[in-house]
């Protein structure tokens, strides 16, 4: 049967990465195949509309989402036989979510998908990295190619950053990375608790009651005894908090307020202290292209928990993505779109080089999809419950400005 590659599905290595040589043949791991939505047209234009504030125009439920636009049981079946072709095992297939887990080995992926998977060594900052990629594009056969939109998982680099900044205790003068890849902060004059900034710009009231509010994390995690400790010196009820795994992650907090830690503590906090009442449901998943879009996918067909807002505070520049991944998440963004879910993205805060050292300008994702509201950072002074001064990050370390 003739095979043709997928658009998009390359996975260019970056800059300064080496390979190392092929992957062992008999590594076993699980992807992820995500299948075309039934009533595509109809679907579209229910996106369009909401987006466009049209009138009458309301989001539909999970349950008619996924009976009006999941994947068809067809879909399905030739997924499957497709995977029984190549001894490919069907972990699990949601139709609602339009996800198929298939679990293979390196020999067996290579065969089915025509890849040559490769070992490769990457140092970033401190740290180096070492990860598995294909040598080119995905190769699927015809009477697959309008099914199946994306496969993830066969990249497993780690591609998202946490984006937060820390006040620099050395003062104005010490812009030097602290933790890679995150820069320390440019000290300030006085700092604001979350009750604080609700008050300096009009927070509606309330306290979330009947809500849930999804956090998307990429590694670390929390402490109940700091969680405890930080609700209790600010004088709001401790909200309750609750781990969600996905692919096998799970809360596991380092120790180290510089990385992964900092960002999801800081991430419940704040959600906590304005929605006291609101379900704080955390999603932690492997830092990965197949994480990052399983992780999205969990909370938003989640019809336990059924989250109203997403909160990413990871990212990573457009340019470091696979199209079919970039494409595979701007998907999962419109699926928001049309369940009403509102979804924060944090922008990097980089300046406009997004942290890149190429001299070209980037913009971050997830924040710069249309699907997402692009969320960035800014220094505020404040007098009498006033804000009197308001600039967005940046610094002198930083190619540009901006958020």
């Amino acid at each position: 049967m003739t095979r043709h590659p997928v658009a998009g599905s390359d996975h260019p290595a970056p800059t300064g990465a080496q390979c190392v040589g092929a992957c062992d043949p008999a590594e076993h791991f699980e992807i992820v195949l995500i299948l075309r939505r039934q009533a595509q047209a109809a679907f579209t234009e229910l996106v369009d509309k909401i987006a466009s504030g049209a009138a009458g125009a309301q989001p539909v439920s999970r349950a008619d989402y996924e009976k009006r636009f999941g994947a068809s049981q067809a879909d399905i079946q030739s997924v499957e036989t497709f995977a029984k072709a190549h001894g490919l095992s069907v972990v699990s297939a949601d139709a609602g979510a339009r996800r198929v887990v298939l679990s293979g080995t390196v020999q067996q992926y290579n065969a089915a998908f025509g890849v040559d998977l490769q070992r490769f060594e990457h140092q970033v900052g401190t740290l180096k990295q070492h990860y598995r990629q294909p040598n080119g594009p995905v190769h699927l056969p015809d009477d697959m190619h309008e099914i199946v939109t994306a496969v993830v998982g066969l990249d497993n680099r780690a591609k998202v950053r946490p984006h937060f900044r820390i006040e620099s205790t050395q003062g104005a003068q010490n812009d030097n990375p602290i933790h890679a890849p995150i820069r320390a902060a440019r000290a300030v004059n006085r700092s604001f608790t979350p009750l604080e900034l609700a008050s300096l710009y009009d927070f509606p009231a309330g306290d979330g009651k009947g809500q849930c509010i999804a956090l998307i994390e990429m590694g670390g995690g929390y402490a109940e005894s700091d969680l405890t400790a930080y609700f209790s010196a600010l004088g709001v009820a401790m909200p309750k908090v609750e781990a969600v795994s996905v692919d096998q992650a799970k809360n596991a907090p380092t120790g180290d307020a510089n990385g992964p830690d900092g960002e999801v503590t800081l991430d419940v906090e704040i959600a906590g202290a304005l929605a006291p009442a609101a379900l704080i449901a955390v999603y932690f998943a492997p830092n990965s292209e197949a994480g990052f879009v399983d992780a999205v996918s969990a909370a938003l067909h989640d019809s336990q928990r059924k989250p109203s807002v997403i909160s990413i505070s990871w990212g990573a520049p457009e340019s470091a993505w696979s199209q079919q991944t970039l494409g595979a998440l701007n998907d999962a963004l419109q699926t928001a779109v049309a369940l009403g879910v509102t979804v924060c993205a944090a922008s990097g805060d980089s300046g406009s080089s997004d942290g890149l050292t190429d001299g070209a300008d980037h913009v971050d994702f997830p924040a710069s999809s249309p699907y997402a509201l692009g969320c960035g950072g800014t220094h505020v002074t404040a007098a009498n419950g006033q804000i009197t001064r308001e600039t967005v990050w940046g610094s002198a370390a930083a190619q540009g400005d901006g958020a």
